[in-house]
């Protein structure tokens, strides 16, 4: 049976954002330069969006909710515990994605290249 974070990752995949799809459609397959993603990957007690384990890379997308005082600290005590276990940890917000996608795909690929 799977534990509780595999099978959360496994319903927010089903349940992903506008930004979260459009973001897997140019990343998924090895499109941005043969890097291999996974989404919605369990990691240290989390599930990142994102994740490429080759270059220690997590790709987080945050909606308005995380614009609010609470959600900033929690989000910036998960970016510290996953920088704490070896991986850099890019936050985008969901609106980035959507209207620059391309700057998003840049910026991830100079620092999964780095």
């Amino acid at each position: 049976m799977p534990n509780r974070k595999t099978q959360l990752a496994r319903t927010l995949r089903q349940s992903s954002t506008d930004a979260e799809r459009l973001l897997w459609y140019h990343i998924r397959n090895r499109h941005l330069d043969g890097l291999k993603f996974r989404r919605q990957y369990p990691v240290v007690g989390y599930v990142a969006d994102f994740a490429c384990l080759d270059a220690k890379l997590l790709v987080e997308l945050d909606g308005s909710q995380h614009g609010a005082p609470p959600a900033m600290r929690a989000d910036q005590r998960r970016t510290e515990a996953l920088s704490n276990s070896g991986f850099v940890v890019l936050r985008f917000w969901n609106n980035e994605v959507l209207t620059d996608t391309n700057r998003v795909l840049a910026e991830i690929l100079r620092v999964a290249r780095y």
